[in-house]
């Protein structure tokens, strides 16, 4: 595998940022202690989204990411989003655009990426859990599965005020393609809703806060996988949590 620091002007932000990118390398044979799946690109991509504390780096740090993405032969792309929630913010950038439509487009652009939805995946911890679900919900035609771990599922009774208002403004009015339920009960009929799976601690602060949106999911008819298992708000359990999250993915693969 290589890793690659990118470094690019966003035309979405106005500004340079950077996205951490894990990308095959088809002549690494040899290679002691890693075992790898590489085959010909183009390759399927996962987007990795980080939490709120957090930045585009955090999984590289605190996960085995790289060595489970070996084992699989995928891309793996982790985007800055700062303390936005991958949504539009009223006082700020525009977060999900940049993440969600912008970064794709750019990724297949200097990478050897795979643009069928069938081949591309998104997923996260906490407020970026509440992110994959978002942008697979809404990109449902380019992205097939999303995970998400220790997610956000009811945005609307989460807290964080200070944090939210220079997303959603003082009002809180939070627009129906940014709140999961609703999205969950629009995309329910729709022919390329995407796959979910969901895991939770039972001791992590938004085990009940993600109920309602289970339930809705599972209601909903959703080829939807729920995991629940003791643990809190954690890396410990995110580091476990995304290995079950890729076999679920890619085991057919």
């Amino acid at each position: 595998m290589a890793f690659v620091d990118l470094k690019f002007y966003s035309n979405v932000l106005g500004m340079q940022t950077e996205v951490s990118v894990i990308i095959p390398q088809g002549a690494n044979t040899g290679e002691i202690g890693v075992e790898s799946n590489t085959r010909p690109g183009p390759y399927k991509c996962l987007y990795l989204l980080h939490g709120l504390s957090d930045d585009h780096t955090i999984w590289m740090r605190r996960t085995s990411i790289e060595r489970y993405a070996s084992y699989y032969g995928i891309c793996v792309v982790m985007p800055r989003a700062d303390k936005s929630f991958y949504t539009n913010m009223r006082y700020g950038m525009n977060y999900y655009d940049h993440i969600a439509r912008e970064i794709p487009a750019v990724i297949r652009e200097f990478f050897n990426v795979s643009d069928k939805r069938e081949d591309n995946y998104v997923a996260g911890l906490s407020m970026g859990g509440y992110g994959a679900l978002k942008i697979a919900l809404r990109e449902c035609d380019r992205f097939c599965k999303a995970a998400a771990l220790s997610p956000c599922g009811d945005i609307k009774n989460i807290g964080f005020a200070d944090i939210l208002v220079p997303i959603f403004g003082e009002d809180m009015a939070i627009p129906e393609e940014d709140d999961l339920l609703w999205l969950a009960e629009a995309k329910k009929d729709d022919a390329n809703r995407p796959d979910i799976f969901i895991a939770i601690g039972t001791e992590d602060f938004l085990y009940e806060n993600v109920k309602p949106l289970s339930k809705k999911l599972a209601d909903g008819g959703y080829d939807y996988t729920y995991r629940e298992a003791p643990g809190c708000h954690s890396w410990e359990f995110w580091d476990e949590y995304i290995k079950h999250a890729l076999w679920w993915m890619l085991r057919e693969n």
